[in-house]
């Protein structure tokens, strides 16, 4: 991944070094176990603990011989332990132990992902109690439809959130297993005791039946989650530029002091960070495409599915990490402008009173149709006079004499829309949001 996107703690997640010393821990993990089951002395376990070490330069040197990742791993380690080296690796195969560390690399990735929602989170909950009950133009298809208020558009983002939290939790546990069980899964040199006493030192599950791997829909799963989350903060970033248009302008992201917003243009202030993120949001939700991909492997396994993997391990963990983070700031900078949101409403010179109207004459025992007929009709005509819909509905006798002045200004009250504003809210922050 591009330095660009890559936030250091993330990014050392993904180190040859750190991959490396994931493969140590299991196989010292697989030794330990051995020697519990008396098969292995604890004497050479006590010296592969002290004397292993990674180094990554000689490792390379030496797959450049053997072209064999693993082998070059175990080559070193033999040449800083010496004789003991030899139950190192006893009765496995390479996936045995690359799938098993992969567990261990997406539980340390897992963990700063979960922080990133959770942070996110709070920063949206915050947005949503600022703006309780701050009136602005609901859209649908982009045209003014109802009001609703600034803090339930971001309590509507907390709940998804929320959701994505779960699912990411949910991948992280699918991924959260190991296996050591031999070349094809029959434990023809290991045992099912031995596989439950490593995964326990590592903190792992054990996959109940693995053929050479870990079968990828659990990794299909994890990208998966991702990959929905992007559409989340895709369709959050979509919100915030619409809301920053010049035409619009209700929000707008924060402008540091020195920031240039064109080369050519210097009035121009952009929404850059929402629209890099929807950019990135696209190759997340690409890459779970690729895992997909990755879960119809020949027989017990073939290879096809690790070259894919060295590039979308690191590349979606790190590219959430980033964008999660870029999001949180953006938030907590946003420019937002009620005062805007007042005045756009009256855009559409109170057409979003309709169906108000529409029920109240439906409540006067008038048929349905022409009720709705009679409200379209001066509904369109405010539009293309751009007069007051609510005085144009005053002025007209047939609704005026059916619901009289003190119905009709009760109707145009706009406080009316965020009567139930108290309820959404009460359900949204509480223990179980994501399970609605």
């Amino acid at each position: 991944m591009s330095d660009r996107y890559t936030r250091p703690e993330m990014g050392n997640i993904w180190t040859l070094e750190n991959r490396y010393k994931a493969w140590l821990d299991v196989e010292i993990a697989v030794c330990e176990a051995w020697a519990e089951l008396g098969r292995v002395p604890a004497e050479s376990v006590k010296v592969i603990r002290e004397k292993a070490a990674i180094d990554v330069d000689r490792i390379l040197t030496i797959e450049e011989t053997t072209r064999h990742d693993v082998i070059a791993f175990l080559t070193s380690l033999e040449e800083k332990i010496g004789p003991d080296a030899r139950f190192i690796h006893l009765g496995c195969t390479s996936s045995d132990i690359v799938d098993t560390a992969n567990a261990l690399l997406f539980k340390q990735a897992g963990e700063i992902l979960k922080a990133d929602i959770r942070t996110l989170l709070d920063t949206i909950e915050e947005l949503a109690r600022k703006y309780k009950g701050v009136l602005c133009m609901g859209r649908t298809h982009g045209i003014h439809a109802e009001p609703t208020s600034f803090g339930l558009k971001m309590a509507g983002f907390y709940a998804e959130f929320a959701r994505h939290l779960k699912r990411v939790e949910a991948g992280l546990e699918s991924v959260r297993v190991g296996k050591i069980s031999g070349a094809v899964g029959t434990f023809a040199f290991v045992s099912p005791e031995l596989e439950a006493k490593t995964m326990l030192r590592l903190g792992l599950k054990a996959d109940p039946h693995s053929t050479q791997i870990i079968q990828r829909d659990r990794y299909a799963q994890f990208f998966t989650s991702l990959a929905v989350m992007a559409g989340g903060i895709e369709r959050l970033c979509t919100e915030i530029r619409h809301l920053q248009r010049t035409e619009v302008r209700e929000v707008e992201e924060g402008f540091g002091k020195g920031q240039k917003g064109s080369s050519a243009m210097p009035h121009k202030k952009n929404p850059i960070s929402a629209e890099n993120m929807c950019g990135l949001s696209r190759l997340l939700r690409t890459n779970a495409l690729a895992a997909m991909e990755d879960q119809a492997l020949w027989h017990e396994r073939d290879i096809s599915h690790s070259s894919v993997e060295r590039v979308i391990m690191p590349d979606s963990t790190i590219l959430a990490d980033y964008i999660l983070e870029r999001l949180n700031r953006l938030l907590k900078g946003l420019v937002v402008r009620p005062e805007i949101m007042r005045e756009n409403m009256e855009r559409s010179f109170g057409l979003y009173f309709s169906q108000r109207v529409l029920t109240a004459l439906i409540a006067h025992d008038l048929p349905r149709q022409k009720a709705y007929e009679t409200v379209q009709r001066l509904a369109m005509q405010s539009w293309e006079t751009r007069r007051s819909f609510p005085e144009l509905v005053k002025w007209d006798p047939t609704i005026s004499g059916l619901l009289g002045k003190e119905k009709l200004d009760e109707i145009f009250d706009p406080k009316f829309y965020l009567r139930n504003e108290d309820a959404i809210y009460a359900r949204v922050f509480t223990e179980g949001v994501a399970d609605y």
